[in-house]
């Protein structure tokens, strides 16, 4: 796992024009959710090579909204090495397509919330008790 998350200075520019032309899910998932999430969260933040749609570095949670050209073979094959690329510093990927988000916004909500308290930085394990 690295330690450091690299950055790739060149898409820079790239990353300030996207957060300027957010897609619709990506602006409610923002608007009303993420601007008020218990962590702060980023948009649009270069990790690698990469820009990826939200971070969230203390739980280390990547969220990326995929439309339509995520769902073709090669979709799908480039999101796979993305994501273990990911992985390999020690992120999780939460996915959702832009349909959910749009259509089962509770459901995304739900998800991302639950992730936060499974992950949290500070859980504490008597509170939890072990069930064995």
């Amino acid at each position: 796992m690295k330690r450091f998350l690299d950055y790739n200075k060149h898409l820079k520019q790239q990353a300030r024009d996207l957060r300027k032309n957010m897609t619709k899910a990506e602006i409610k998932l923002w608007k009303e959710f993420l601007v008020a999430f218990s962590y702060k969260c980023y948009r649009q933040k270069i990790i690698d090579n990469f820009i990826v749609d939200f971070y969230c570095p203390k739980l280390k949670l990547v969220i990326e909204l995929d439309g339509a050209k995520h769902f073709t073979d090669e979709g799908i094959a480039y999101d796979e090495e993305r994501t273990n690329i990911l992985n390999g510093y020690g992120l999780f990927v939460l996915r959702f397509s832009n349909d959910v988000v749009m259509n089962n916004f509770e459901y995304v909500k739900q998800k991302i919330s639950n992730f936060e308290t499974q992950n949290h930085p500070n859980f504490e394990t008597q509170n939890h008790p072990n069930p064995l």
